[in-house]
């Protein structure tokens, strides 16, 4: 675990194709978010290539730090990973844990909508959160070198 934690391009580029394969598989799902009574849908194979070319950017950017001798914070390794990982296993595990399947009506109360948005929409605040302390991470760490021994 702490070797991952040091080298967090590893968990992002490796698993770009994991993604990528549960956008193929998803077939017609989609996600679906209503704010101020519009819906936005998106379907699972978009989403996982958004979610893919993020992940991309994120893997090369820790990457490029690593190749250029930067120290990062473990923390805050630890926190962006947990955050982002675990805050898009949450979004695709939502809808499916909320909805109850042997209800009599195919269509959800109301009531269950409003919660699923509610907890999608602070879901989505927590990933933004750890985007920050990814940017706060590189930052601190362009202006702090790895200690060399010698």
């Amino acid at each position: 675990m702490n070797k991952l934690i040091e080298k967090p391009h590893l968990i992002f580029l490796l698993s770009i194709p994991i993604i990528m394969l549960i956008g193929i598989l998803s077939g017609d799902s989609v996600l679906d978010i209503n704010v101020h009574d519009t819906y936005f849908v998106i379907a699972y194979l978009h989403l996982a290539i958004l979610i893919s070319i993020l992940f991309g950017i994120i893997g090369i950017g820790y990457w490029i730090m690593q190749k250029a001798n930067r120290k990062l914070s473990k923390w805050l390794n630890l926190i962006h990973v947990v955050l982002t990982v675990g805050g898009l296993i949450a979004i695709f595990g939502i809808p499916y844990l909320l909805f109850d399947s042997t209800a009599e009506s195919a269509f959800p109360v109301f009531d269950q909508i409003a919660r699923q948005n509610l907890i999608l929409i602070l879901t989505i605040f927590l990933i933004l959160f750890g985007q920050l302390m990814y940017l706060i991470n590189l930052i601190v760490g362009i202006f702090r070198k790895n200690k060399t021994s010698g």
